[in-house]
């Protein structure tokens, strides 16, 4: 007595489960339709180390 299942096998199921859920990932980004734009750093401004106070409390409770 065999029994003859015409389902999808575990395996094959898992891997086309996996290439769906890609290919919506990737359909889902093409069809975006903004365009990503870099941040520009604000001119005029010093970029740096700056002792700030609560840095400052920082560097007196850091202390040994």
């Amino acid at each position: 007595m065999t029994k003859s299942k015409k389902s999808l096998p575990r395996r094959d199921f898992l891997k086309a489960a996996g290439l769906a859920g890609g290919a919506a990932g990737v359909a889902a980004v093409a069809l975006t339709s903004k365009q990503a734009k870099a941040a520009v750093p604000a001119t005029g401004s010093s970029s740096g180390y700056q002792e700030t106070d609560h840095v400052k409390k920082y560097y007196e409770l850091a202390r040994f």
